[in-house]
């Protein structure tokens, strides 16, 4: 079996009364004989060639689309003629070849084998003409089985197909590094014992959902590790501004508590903030005021504090800075009113710090009900996702452009300025707490700075009126490399 590329160059001299209705390029299977019929009736290479021919108007506009899958189909026709078993034949025949057509194509000679992601394109192809070639009444079995499963898209849970015969890759939740924006907030729901859609989830029966949820939201808002946020204290959460704000809130890191012991300020958006000072205000005082909750005494004595404000108090009648405690200080702090000084306590006014746990039952619970997808969410990747969306939000302007808006009204000018003027990156160093730009950058390769670059731009560029025609050739570039293991 032979694969060639039309060409209508010359169709005059052809015994034809008028140029075929055939795409320049288009890719057809030509058996040796070059019959196109016997006592059967239409073979079919005849059959996979029409559907070639209809791929442009299916969907697939890329020549190198329609390629690829004549080189699948090329293949699986051959293969079922070295066995004389016909492309239509019975469900049963044509399961029992898929079978060997598999295990000759994964594991057999080593000029035939096929690299998983170029097999389940090859699937894809095969799969997509038997199910034409059922709905055009040319054939009634498939070689495939099926199966259905869930996956969560834009903020909606959908039922979708899977061909059992595809390769699964690497588990997807051991791939992601970072959340995008819909996976986080299907994240921060299922924490606050909600569902995908924001309604009530009757089955949650977690506990202290409006802590989890506040914390993780202002987490993927700051960016801060988990030592940092397990350990800040309640004075030390910035105050609320009066009026909601488009700049973010700049948030100090005591030191002690920082990687590296430096000092640094990050930030954090008004609306991850007010969920913070809501948990403080409604559910928090419910579980501290009161409490008679004690530390260990093998730790060292209580540190019982009064008359605390954002920057320090008074610890057993001394007046002293949180910068300069220690978490294991922190711990030991016990508010005059009862309970723990840290942000995040138990329901009997106790420190919580097993953040790790926390978020673990709820990826494993996202998964089992809502998304198969979505990935293991320790605390460190709430922090690689907040700097995947602020370089976002930095390289497509948000921030500059908010900053020119309130450089009149809003007190911190200064902040207005940073954001206007600097690089993007040296922003996100700065934040992140890293010491070199150097850091960051490398940093950010290891997660996906390419994806952010490549989809702002590329947004920018519809905006801005580009053409159609560039777009589609940006998106060839990355075509190209999918397609390139078929070949």
């Amino acid at each position: 079996m032979h694969l060639i590329f039309f060409s209508p160059a010359g169709w005059q001299e052809w015994d034809v009364e008028s140029e075929p209705l055939i795409r320049s390029g288009m890719p057809v299977l030509v058996e040796d004989d070059l019959r196109f019929e016997d006592e059967a009736g239409l073979r079919a290479t005849v059959l996979v060639n029409r559907w070639l021919r209809e791929l442009p108007v299916s969907g697939a506009l890329s020549p190198n689309t329609w390629q690829a899958y004549a080189r699948a189909l090329r293949d699986w026709l051959t293969f079922l003629g070295e066995r004389d078993v016909d492309a239509f034949d019975s469900r049963e025949r044509l399961r029992a070849v898929l079978s060997v057509y598999a295990e000759y194509r994964l594991a057999g000679p080593l000029s035939m084998r096929l690299a998983e992601s170029s097999w389940n394109l090859h699937v894809t192809a095969v799969a997509q003409f038997y199910e034409w070639a059922v709905n055009e009444d040319h054939a009634t079995a498939v070689p495939f089985t099926y199966t259905w499963a869930k996956r969560f898209v834009h903020g909606e849970a959908r039922t979708v197909r899977r061909n059992l015969a595809k390769l699964k890759g690497p588990k997807p939740h051991a791939t992601i590094k970072y959340l995008e924006s819909d996976f986080a907030e299907l994240f921060v729901r299922a924490l606050e014992g909600l569902l995908p859609d924001g309604a009530p989830d009757p089955d949650f029966r977690g506990h202290d959902p409006g802590r989890n949820a506040a914390m993780a939201r202002f987490v993927l808002a700051s960016g801060l590790r988990k030592r940092e946020f397990t350990y800040l204290l309640a004075p030390e959460v910035p105050p609320l501004p009066p009026e909601p704000t488009v700049l973010p809130i700049l948030l100090p890191v005591a030191g002690k508590i920082a990687k590296g012991g430096k000092q640094r300020t990050t930030w954090v958006s008004y609306d991850a903030l007010a969920a913070v000072h809501r948990y403080r205000k409604l559910e928090r005082p419910l579980a501290t005021i009161g409490s008679s909750w004690r530390p260990d005494p093998s730790g060292g004595e209580p540190l019982v504090v009064t008359h605390a404000n954002w920057h320090g108090g008074l610890i057993n009648g001394r007046r002293r800075a949180w910068s300069r405690l220690s978490p294991a200080e922190r711990l030991r702090l016990v508010d005059e009113r009862g309970g723990s000084l840290l942000v995040a306590v138990q329901r009997d006014g106790s420190p919580f710090v097993d953040w790790a746990t926390v978020f673990r039952r709820v990826s494993d619970r996202i998964r089992d009900r809502f998304e198969p997808r979505f990935p293991h969410v320790h605390p460190h990747r709430l922090r690689h996702s907040f700097a995947l969306a602020t370089l976002e939000d930095l390289v497509a302007g948000y921030y500059a452009q908010a900053a020119r808006l309130v450089a009149d009204t809003d007190t911190n000018a200064a902040l207005a300025l940073y954001l206007t003027k600097s690089d993007p990156i040296q922003v996100l160093r700065d934040l992140l707490g890293h010491s070199s730009v150097l850091t960051t950058q490398v940093y950010l390769s290891r997660i996906d700075l390419n994806r952010v670059f490549r989809e702002v731009y590329e947004d920018i560029g519809q905006r801005a009126g580009l053409s159609a025609a560039v777009l589609a050739e940006v998106n060839d570039e990355f075509t190209d490399d999918e397609l390139v293991g078929a070949r």
